[in-house]
């Protein structure tokens, strides 16, 4: 997927009431610009980290700046995960996720209380997709999920499992957005529950896809899969 261009560089000076992040452009200006991640960010949300902003020119928006990129480990991060879902519905489209090519794809469908990220319907079978957008390494090469307490996500997990006995196929898909990863894992130091209910949902037929995205200043992608540790 294509990013906003051009983007803007800057270093981040703090990150505070979840959506706000103060950055240094490089001709020393300091702007506020929205940040689209409702967790913690911990590991990218670091002062001094090289920042990629996008602007608008919309007049009904306070903000004009989006923090779209963080560059930790000498990797860009993408940490607006108002993409994820669409990072993940290109490849959905164009085939590329094994399994999962050659289904009719639709964003947001109604499942029990909630809206799950994707429904993939073919003549045989339906297929709900959930996506996680990780940011967060829990060893030096293993990327982990959440990186806070997630109540959420462990709704989407007891769902996945419902669907699961109502004859759906169900997956939960990791993006993996740490260049760095080798592999996956559940944090369960940060949330033991999800990891407990991780491992509860794949015992009980929900499939965990870890993909690992390739991001540049110009597009991120889905590149290959990683395996899990479980």
């Amino acid at each position: 997927m294509n990013l906003p261009i051009p983007l803007i560089a800057g270093r981040l000076l703090r990150r505070y009431k979840r959506f706000l992040a103060d950055i240094e452009l490089a001709d020393g200006r300091i702007v506020t610009a929205h940040t689209p991640n409702t967790g913690s960010m911990k590991q990218c949300a670091i002062a001094g980290y090289e920042v990629l902003l996008s602007t608008s020119d919309n007049p009904a928006r306070k903000l004009p700046f989006t923090l779209e990129l963080i560059r930790v480990n000498d990797h860009w991060v993408d940490t607006n995960t108002q993409r994820a879902n669409r990072v993940v519905e290109e490849a959905l489209r164009n085939g590329s996720l094994p399994g999962l090519a050659g289904y009719r794809v639709t964003p947001e469908s109604p499942f029990g209380a909630s809206r799950i990220d994707f429904l993939l319907e073919n003549d045989q079978e339906r297929v709900l997709i959930e996506v996680k957008n990780v940011t967060l390494c829990c060893r030096s090469t293993v990327a982990c999920f959440p990186d806070a307490v997630t109540t959420r996500g462990q709704k989407h997990l007891r769902e996945l499992m419902d669907a699961v006995t109502q004859g759906y196929r169900s997956v939960i898909l990791f993006l993996i957005q740490r260049g760095e990863a080798q592999s996956f894992t559940p944090a369960d130091d940060i949330d033991p529950e999800y990891g407990r209910l991780l491992r509860q949902a794949v015992a009980s037929g929900v499939e965990p896809l870890a993909c690992q995205t390739q991001v540049t200043p110009e597009q991120t992608s889905i590149v290959h899969l990683l395996p899990l540790e479980l």
